[in-house]
């Protein structure tokens, strides 16, 4: 991608259904987040509580977590 936006630190709220999560960043708002593929290929497991690493959509949809911090 042509357009990489600084991942941002935030903590995992709530865990919900096919591996999507609601994360609460940092600045204070909250977002859905989806895992990245290689945790999922690696089977890293988030859980509530864990801080991650969320790279944001430039769209402002949802985010994609890359780290567990």
């Amino acid at each position: 991608m042509d357009s990489e936006i600084a991942p941002v630190e935030g903590i995992v709220t709530e865990a919900l259904p096919n591996t999507l999560f609601r994360v609460e960043l940092k600045t204070g708002e909250t977002l859905l987040a989806y895992l990245a593929g290689k945790m999922r290929l690696h089977r890293i497991r988030i859980l509530v509580g864990d801080k991650v690493l969320v790279q944001l959509d430039p769209y402002g949809g949802k985010g994609r977590i890359t780290r567990r911090l």
